[in-house]
């Protein structure tokens, strides 16, 4: 059975990632590209649809693990009654083809140690032709291929390859799995040691542009890392995660595939990358969000591919079992069709940020922004799905008209502090407008509070943003009143639920953890009520759950003590700095402040 989620670590090149175990095993890896198909899939089944082991074949007394200090370079330390072995993990900066590098180094006494490499092609459902070529073995099925180089030979079983060897003190065993597309010739291995001395300086010549020096920095640099871990250096794109199917819920059916990219994310990601003084990459993000949307309003979509594909047709994998038993296993995501107003809102608030932060002008910038206003002009009434993507009925939800306030606010703001064309007034009028309907249809005088949806009693915690996006002031009473209200209807162990699922239509079995970006937004939120101990209190908490490398997904079941969704999930990291800097400059709120 697969580990807690807290157990794996990951690893990645910028183009795909791998999820490591606790016990040594690599359970789930896609190349060429985050979203190709798994070659391990044993995270989602068992080791029969694929992983690569490495670890002492005897008894183990205690594991600890760690990133070599800024990298995204793992080693797990493995202590035997008979000695400790040190497994390195990393996927070095990509060349031609991709590479994972594995090295097992005895640091005292001997050690047994067992090596079992089982490639499943397909997400589990192909088993390849394994065979030998110059003393490397090569496992091959339709367009892909594996080859591997060790130090130890392997014997092939049954289509796994197998190594049992025994190290002492000092000394080391090394692998490279390099993958190439089948029709073309075994590429010429890279030297393993140095792949993994050049992974680490790249992280580390990586990581000293970080400009974040607060309280908190190595958490902060640590989500940093796991940003640039998702993002598709080819394109500039940053994936929600690199993972598919891992449930919201233990056993339940809320598994979705989150390796695409989300406009949902795109200011929140903007910021947190111009913040910490990642310039660079903030810039590719704006330009992959100006070539993913290019085309007609109405063709708009909440999601894309990582190079900016917009067919993300949704199936099942029915041969897998799903991670502990929770299906089904899906592949590609059904949300992509869905309405949502929000996704303008973010667009235009991501494009003007950007703008005002002195990131370089895009030619077709503005001309889209308006485009894209003059589209949402004659729709912004429309009912939507919202921003969780709920499968039930779409409805007036008040977070959306919120958004649609901001993406006409930001235009107004792009064209008188820029100077850029447009009809302005028009433009107040409209946004005038939709204040006056989301104060009146969105809030309950009765609860005190902003709701789900017109006409709602329910609760959202995406309305803990209203003070943030500037739609009121954090003073307001309603806003003082709508924190509240989330913090004594939608907490549970202090985190903060999106939604109640057994109260609102969303199409699904009710049951979720708590989401986490949403409890990061409830300590901003605290932050500009100038509550500054409650937000202090709760980012520490939310700190807590980080694992033991720092990693975080998307949800956490606090009666479980487990952590839920797929992982890690870029959303709850990108949250993690944005709250750190918000605490850390407390006099405003952050989407106001200048950036570095």
């Amino acid at each position: 059975m697969p580990l807690r989620l807290e157990d794996y670590a990951l690893i990645g090149d910028t183009q795909s990632a791998a999820l490591v175990g606790k016990d040594g095993s690599i359970d789930w890896l896609c190349l060429p590209r985050f979203d190709a198909d798994a070659c391990f899939a044993a995270l989602l089944g068992s080791e029969e649809n694929g992983r690569w082991l490495l670890a002492p074949s005897g008894g183990i007394r205690r594991v600890r693990r760690r990133y070599r200090p800024g990298t995204l370079v793992l080693e797990t330390d493995f202590e035997t009654d008979t000695g400790t072995l040190r497994v390195i993990d990393c996927m070095p900066p990509r060349g031609r083809e991709p590479d994972l590098v594995r090295e097992a180094v005895c640091l005292e006494g001997h050690v047994s140690v067992r090596m079992e490499l089982t490639i499943r092609f397909g997400y589990g459902s192909r088993t390849p032709w394994v065979h030998r070529i110059d003393g490397r073995f090569t496992a091959m099925a339709g367009p892909d291929a594996l080859t591997l180089c060790s130090d130890v030979p392997p014997r092939l079983d049954d289509s796994t390859l197998h190594a049992d060897f025994s190290l002492s003190a000092g000394q080391c065993a090394r692998f490279l799995l390099t993958w190439h597309p089948s029709h073309e010739p075994v590429p010429s291995p890279i030297d393993a040691a140095t792949a993994v001395q050049h992974t680490e300086a790249w992280w580390r010549e990586w990581s000293s542009h970080c400009t974040y020096d607060g309280p908190w920095r190595e958490q902060v640099l640590r989500s940093l890392i796991v940003l640039k871990a998702l993002t598709y250096s080819p394109t500039g794109g940053i994936v929600a995660a690199p993972t598919t199917s891992l449930p919201e819920a233990l056993g339940g059916v809320r598994n979705w595939d989150y390796r695409y990219c989300w406009l949902r994310d795109a200011t929140f990601t903007l910021l947190a990358l111009l913040n910490a003084g990642y310039r660079e990459e903030a810039q590719a993000w704006r330009d992959w969000l100006l070539r993913a949307v290019a085309g007609e309003p109405e063709e708009i979509q909440i999601m894309y591919g990582v190079a900016g594909e917009r067919r993300l047709t949704e199936q099942e994998l029915p041969w897998l079992s799903g991670y502990q038993g929770a299906s089904p296993v899906r592949l590609g995501n059904a949300a992509v069709c869905q309405f949502q107003l929000d996704v303008f809102g973010e667009v235009l608030d991501c494009l003007h940020l950007a703008r005002r932060s002195g990131v370089p002008p895009r030619e077709e910038g503005w001309g889209l922004q308006r485009h894209l206003l003059d589209f949402l002009e004659s729709n912004w009434e429309r009912t939507d799905e919202g921003l969780w993507e709920v499968r039930g009925p779409p409805q007036h939800f008040t977070h959306s008209k919120v958004m649609a306030w901001v993406a006409v606010d930001r235009a107004i703001k792009s064209a008188e502090q820029f100077g850029l064309p447009g009809p302005v007034a028009r433009w107040k009028a409209l946004r005038a407008r939709i204040h006056a309907q989301v104060c009146e249809r969105g809030y309950d005088a009765g609860r005190g509070s902003f709701v789900q949806a017109y006409g709602s009693k329910d609760l959202d915690a995406a309305l803990l943003l209203i003070p943030q996006l500037g739609f009121l002031p954090p003073g307001d009473p309603r806003v003082v009143g709508t924190v509240d209200a989330i913090q004594r209807e939608l907490c549970e162990g202090g985190l903060v639920r999106r939604y109640d699922t057994h109260r609102s239509e969303d199409g699904l079995p009710p049951g979720e953890g708590t989401f986490l970006a949403c409890s990061f937004w409830l300590a901003d939120a605290l932050t500009l009520l100038c509550r500054l101990d409650e937000a202090r209190t709760l980012f520490e908490r939310l700190l807590s759950l980080c694992n033991d490398v720092g990693l975080l997904a998307e949800e956490y079941d606090p009666r479980t003590k487990r952590q839920l969704g797929n992982f890690p999930q870029a959303f709850s990291h990108v949250a993690l700095i944005n709250t750190a800097q918000n605490l850390t400059s407390a006099s405003c709120p952050i989407t106001e402040r200048p950036h570095a």
